[in-house]
């Protein structure tokens, strides 16, 4: 009986590290990391015995997004070039699918949201040199993301493999972690 209440005492300290500490600071990894407008993000939930543990993509995801919208845009500005277009017809989306057409009488300079809602006023090779910058930053974003994520999930799955040693449960296939 004592021999279950030491027993009992440590899974109840592992349990509250993994409260306390580890999912705090992965709920906080993940919400650092998010751009102010995807602050409402969505934390998918998952249940594991004892405990449970929070995950989501949708950081990375936005990350990813942003760094194809980029790659777009550079894709755009080298057609624009290749082809010599200095002036162009456009549909521009007003909003609710609503649709305008609207001139570009100089397409040699662009203007390039830069982020908290300035522009600036790129020439095309500018423009080029910023995005490159751009996708450098995401890139190392996405692999900081990605590694501090993974830490803070592998500690707390080594905490459930210890609580799972402490109660001497055979490994169950049911009580995999199911990260996103």
């Amino acid at each position: 009986v004592a021999m279950d209440s030491k027993i009992h005492e440590k899974v109840k300290q592992c349990e509250e590290f993994v409260d306390r500490r580890l999912k705090p600071d992965l709920v906080k990894a993940i919400a650092e990391r998010l751009p102010p407008n995807v602050l409402c993000a969505r934390i998918v939930i998952f249940t594991l015995g004892l405990l449970t543990v929070f995950c989501s993509s949708d950081l990375r995801d936005k990350v990813f997004e942003e760094q194809k919208i980029f790659s777009d845009l550079k894709k755009n500005i080298e057609n624009l070039e290749k082809h010599s277009v200095t002036s162009l017809t456009t549909l521009v989306n007003l909003g609710s699918e609503v649709y305008m057409q609207a001139e570009v009488p100089d397409t040699r300079t662009i203007f390039v949201d830069v982020g908290l809602g300035f522009h600036v006023e790129f020439t095309w090779s500018e423009a080029i040199n910023y995005i490159k910058l751009r996708e450098e930053k995401l890139a190392r974003q996405i692999e900081e993301y990605t590694h501090l994520i993974a830490s803070i999930k592998a500690h707390i799955k080594l905490v459930c493999e210890g609580i799972r040693e402490l109660l001497q449960l055979q490994a169950d296939p049911s009580y995999q972690i199911g990260f996103a």
